[in-house]
């Protein structure tokens, strides 16, 4: 058995260097990496460009706290903890921050795409919408579009050449640096079972060039091949693992622990202003550690 995937919650986030594109596990409040999240924002870590099916209280965090120059996604929020990415809109109102918005279906489509190499997804996914006016094309007003790690374009329409099926839309797969998965288990050579709902998590390990695990238990691959057929993604496309109880706090991990939405009801009601974030990332983040975090928040709970 090998355990060279180990590694430390600061070194990975040192892996998530100033500028890189990052993505994550999980769906708007369920196995959200909060762990390496909250380091990334210790370590100060700038320029970051989120690519995201869905954001969620990760984005607010990390958009909160000045690290994300981009996102790219459908949606932020809470949920029934607080509705609207109240960081996000802040920092959009100030200019702070470049939003590009594609539907929901067509993120999922781009992680699709990336996941099996393709250049690009085809789909008639909101065909009719303002999501294909060229005004919103924000990443190409900025000059951001190299063709390189962001598509030279941010659509294309083309007509159906095979079966005369109309307009089609050509949407360019998603070009990830690093992706962070929260799961429950993982094996010592990189193995994931996830419990319940898989989301995007496949696709999302597979788009990126570099993915990191965050489990709640490293457990002994020998286990995870007793029931094969229960786990999620292989050995081979996981680059790094660490072990870390409660690493998805405030968010849920089925099986292990509910959504803390008294949490995050908190901090939406608390960081409606950067003043609010900066002393609500001051009680929460800054000088404390993962395990110290936990204390803070107290063992019961």
């Amino acid at each position: 058995m090998s355990t060279d995937k180990r590694i430390t919650l600061q070194q990975a986030a040192e892996i998530v260097k100033n500028g890189s594109s990052l993505t994550f596990s999980g769906f708007t409040i369920w196995r959200r990496p909060f762990a390496l999240i909250y380091e990334l924002i210790r370590q100060q870590r700038r320029g970051l460009h989120l690519i995201e099916v869905n954001g969620g209280p990760q984005t607010e965090f990390l958009v909160g706290a000045g690290c994300v120059d981009i996102w790219e996604s459908c949606w932020v929020g809470h949920e029934l903890y607080g509705k609207y990415g109240a960081n996000l809109s802040r920092k959009v109102g100030n200019k702070e921050i470049i939003v590009e918005e594609y539907s929901h279906a067509e993120m999922m489509f781009r992680f699709a795409a990336a996941a099996q190499g393709a250049p690009y997804a085809v789909t008639q996914t909101s065909l009719g919408t303002d999501i294909h006016n060229p005004e919103f094309d924000m990443l190409g007003r900025a000059g951001k579009r190299d063709g390189k790690r962001i598509a030279k374009q941010k659509y294309i329409f083309a007509d159906d050449p095979f079966f005369d099926a109309g307009p089609q839309v050509l949407i360019p797969a998603v070009k990830v640096d690093v992706a962070v998965l929260c799961v429950q288990q993982v094996g010592e050579e990189g193995t994931v079972r996830v419990a319940g709902q898989l989301y995007s998590d496949p696709e999302a390990c597979r788009a990126a060039d570099i993915t990191i695990v965050i489990a709640e238990e490293i457990v002994p691959e020998e286990y995870l091949r007793r029931n094969a057929d229960h786990n999620t993604i292989p050995t081979f496309e996981v680059d790094y693992i660490l072990e870390c109880p409660f690493g998805g706090h405030p968010t849920g991990m089925f099986g292990k622990y509910d959504v803390d939405g008294a949490f995050l009801k908190d901090f939406y009601t608390k960081t409606r202003t950067q003043e609010g974030f900066d002393a609500f990332a001051k009680e929460w983040i800054f000088g404390l550690d993962h395990l110290s975090y936990q204390e803070k928040l107290g063992w019961p709970r």
